[in-house]
């Protein structure tokens, strides 16, 4: 019977196709994941950051912005904290801080309208914040996916949640944010221009993820596998309902699904 399943949608990708045989052979109970729901308050603007460096740093090519200028210079702020030296809580911010710095940078070099770009700066800024004060306990490890994008792929999301919730921070916080950004990008791109926009996200989402997940089978025991993929299909079949499946971008509460 599993042999079965598994055929049957072997035209998904790899995680896709085990938690929609999985959750065809098994009923899991709902596992409640704890959340923090502290908001970061903003109190600097994206110019304040690299002030002096702006004005004294030419342009790395010629088109290239003021505003480039200052997310490229957020970036290199952020290399301390992805070092081996600082926490995996830290170091997984500081890559998704450098994710959504990605995202803006791609958005402003695109001369988008889109306000997409907006809320990268924004997220970004927040965590940079958080980590030059020290205030990176007041960061919720759940985040809501912002109104430019939606709950795409909820068989990815529920790794993505299963890993946050089970300590998968500590084998792989890179691996993690990047996954993270990249899913919320792609689905922004479904949204604005269709599935041929969003493939190559969504493939980077769940390359990351597979290294994540490898990762986090490899340094723990049977039991704690067994109990991964528990709480992934329980994770699952709550997201399952909250991708209508319309590409439309409307934005999505987990942190009260988590």
């Amino acid at each position: 019977m599993f042999t079965s399943a598994i055929s049957a949608i072997s035209d998904k990708s790899p995680i896709y196709a085990a938690l929609s045989a999985i959750a065809l052979l098994s009923i899991v109970s709902p596992v409640s994941a704890k959340t923090n729901d502290a908001q970061i308050v903003h109190k600097t603007s994206i110019m304040d950051y690299c002030h002096n460096d702006n004005q004294a740093k030419a342009p790395s090519y010629k088109h290239q912005s003021t505003q480039q200028r200052t997310l490229n210079c957020m970036v290199e702020q952020l290399q301390p904290y992805q070092q081996a030296d600082k926490t995996a809580q830290q170091r997984y911010l500081a890559y998704k801080a450098q994710a959504w710095l990605n995202y803006a940078i791609h958005q402003d070099s695109m001369n988008s309208r889109s306000s997409a770009g907006t809320v990268a700066i924004e997220r970004a800024e927040s965590l940079l914040q958080a980590l030059e004060t020290d205030t990176t306990q007041d960061i919720a490890l759940h985040q809501d996916i912002p109104s430019t994008s939606a709950l795409m792929r909820p068989d990815l999301w529920a790794v993505l949640s299963t890993l946050k919730d089970s300590g998968g921070i500590e084998s792989a916080p890179r691996e993690m944010a990047f996954s993270e950004v990249a899913l919320i990008w792609a689905a922004t791109n479904q949204c604005a221009r269709g599935w041929r926009e969003s493939a190559m996200h969504f493939r980077m989402a769940d390359r990351w993820l597979e290294q994540a997940r490898e990762a986090y089978v490899n340094t723990h025991d049977s039991q704690a596998n067994v109990d991964f993929e528990a709480l992934t299909v329980s994770y699952y079949k709550k997201y399952v309902p909250l991708d209508p499946n319309d590409d439309v971008c409307r934005g999505q509460d987990l942190t009260s699904n988590s």
